[in-house]
């Protein structure tokens, strides 16, 4: 079913509670599963881009907010599916990519990402200010994240107006766990003080009114807030709604709110249903789904090294080993011990720091390389039972192993629509 992002709060006032998935994910088979699901289900597609991933200057994607909203309208335009259950948003718009220079310059470059993202049709708007800049503290006071925020959704107001379509919508806070997951084993998260979440609503909205975006204002439709969930390299913290009731509470006197959950990878149907139920109706998604689609990949690399005579002894994780240690910016920072542990963190870490890498043409031609081998071949039921038992359905016919790729990243979609009510399990 079709929910516009301004109608959660009601819902869930209302107590018919219903959730969105965010996808935040620029890979193109984890957008076509997403996509192709909304179509067959009639239901909201919410694909978010960060601040790092996708922004003026490119990004780590290479793509600006145009490039990316051009991708995913032609994804969309060859499944089928209709522009009017795409929603696009910006995560994280800020000064985080530019931390490292001064304030101003910082903020200079946050409005021309902000106004390049409303431009490009983005309409589900992040305004994240919260960090410091060059002999700034790492994380400023409510007051200054609240100012900078204001005069970012001036420009994103601003950009609307002169682009033309529906106003944006705004999501404010910015207390979360760290982009892309913890480095380290993990043992508790505690949820965001309630006086904490009180305050962030209170300043902003007084900001606002003062730089004259009352009206702005009305349409902040969610407050990012910590509710006790994480995952690490080796772990996951579990939602535990037993830690939140006094959260909760914020909601019953802030009804134009709901809260929006970071970092819900690997959380599963249960307690993704719980977070909805809680408030949490905004469910952000996307190292598991390229996790999965890695899992996958891997399953379908060692098939192939077993049934293609030519095809050579996992090749895909070959490939993807040396890119890595060729190019090791992207993860060794966050992967720690001894090599035999940097070692298969680089594959199999939760935090998936190998997506950085699946753009590269390097891993484009081994992932081409795998799927030509496989494609059209037929694939003995034992190989699946054992190499990807859970898609035995695809042996003894001709395979299309980009068919397995994108079934694979469905399954994990799947737990999260069946929280936001979409479908059943």
């Amino acid at each position: 079913m079709q929910i516009h992002l301004s109608e959660l709060a009601r819902l869930r006032a209302e107590g018919r509670p219903t959730g969105v998935t965010s996808v935040c994910s620029a890979h193109p088979l984890v957008l076509r599963a997403a996509l192709r699901h909304g179509r067959l289900h009639s239901s909201t597609v919410l694909i978010e881009a960060t601040c790092n991933q996708v922004n003026h200057l490119g990004g780590y994607t290479g793509m600006t907010p145009a490039d990316f909203a051009a991708l995913v309208q032609h994804i969309a335009e060859e499944e089928d599916c209709p522009s009017e259950l795409v929603v696009l948003g910006g995560d994280h718009l800020g000064p985080n990519p530019w931390r490292d220079r001064p304030a101003e310059e910082a903020m200079a470059d946050a409005e021309k990402m902000v106004a390049a993202y409303v431009e490009a049709g983005f309409r589900k708007i992040h305004l994240d200010a919260s960090m410091g800049c060059k002999d700034e503290p790492i994380a400023l006071d409510d007051e200054t994240t609240a100012r900078r925020a204001a005069r970012l959704a001036a420009v994103a107001e601003a950009s609307a107006r002169r682009s033309g379509g529906a106003m944006p919508v705004y999501v404010i806070g910015t207390e979360v766990p760290p982009p892309g997951g913890a480095d380290h084993a993990l043992t508790t998260i505690e949820p965001t003080a309630a006086a904490a979440a009180r305050k962030t609503i209170e300043i902003h909205r007084r900001v606002f009114e003062q730089a004259g975006l009352r009206e702005a204002f009305t349409r902040a439709i969610g407050l990012v807030v910590q509710p006790g969930v994480e995952f690490g390299n080796h772990n996951v913290i579990f939602y535990d709604r037993s830690k939140i009731a006094e959260l909760k509470s914020v909601l019953a006197d802030e009804p134009q709110f709901v809260f929006e959950a970071h970092s819900t990878d690997y959380q599963g149907t249960t307690s993704l249903t719980a977070l909805v139920e809680d408030g949490f109706p905004i469910l952000k998604v996307g190292p598991e789904l390229t996790f999965v689609l890695r899992e996958a990949l891997y399953g379908l690399d060692l098939i192939a090294s077993d049934l293609v005579p030519d095809y050579g002894e996992r090749p895909l994780f070959a490939a993807m080993e040396a890119l890595m240690l060729a190019h090791p910016k992207n993860w060794s920072q966050h992967y720690h011990g001894t090599e035999a542990e940097k070692r298969w963190l680089r594959h199999y870490s939760l935090s998936d720091r190998i997506r950085y890498y699946w753009a590269s043409s390097e891993a484009q031609s081994a992932v081409e390389r795998l799927c030509d081998a496989l494609r059209g071949k037929t694939v003995p039921l034992p190989l699946f039972w054992q190499h990807m038992p859970a898609a035995r359905h695809f042996a003894d016919a001709p395979l299309e192993p980009e068919q397995v790729l994108i079934w694979r990243v469905t399954r994990s979609l799947a737990d999260y629509h069946a929280a936001c009510g979409v479908i059943k399990r």
